[in-house]
């Protein structure tokens, strides 16, 4: 009986170290020089809707990609990139590039407007 007495403050503390080791990852994504109402604007104007159903941008409700709707909590980009800021930002300027034969276009963005709509992406949580 003493190590059963045990199971349950360690299973509570580690818990605890994995809430707290997802809360950080999340503040690690912030997009440096990305705005996230400029990146909503931009996903309107790109209409990225037309492919993702993403809340909050009027006609996007596409299903050809995948749901955006909890972005910010996932851990891969196209199911094997990770979910980074840096890794984003280069996702959105040449998705082929990082997963040959990806569905996902080059949309022709400059880096900055992928830093805006990374930033945005990271909104929907």
């Amino acid at each position: 009986m003493p190590f059963r007495s045990f199971r349950l403050p360690a299973c509570a503390i580690l818990c605890a170290a994995l809430m707290a080791a997802c809360g950080g990852k999340e503040d690690e994504r912030k997009v440096a020089g990305g705005d996230a109402s400029t990146g909503k604007r931009l996903v309107t104007q790109y209409q990225c809707g037309a492919c993702h159903r993403i809340p909050d941008i009027p006609g996007a409700g596409g299903e050809a990609g995948p749901d955006l709707e909890h972005f910010a909590k996932l851990s891969y980009i196209a199911g094997r990139i990770p979910n980074q800021p840096d890794r984003l930002t280069a996702w959105l300027l040449d998705p082929p590039a990082l997963k040959p034969g990806t569905a996902m276009p080059a949309m022709g963005l400059t880096e900055q407007e992928a830093r805006h709509m990374a930033a945005f992406l990271y909104t929907r949580k």
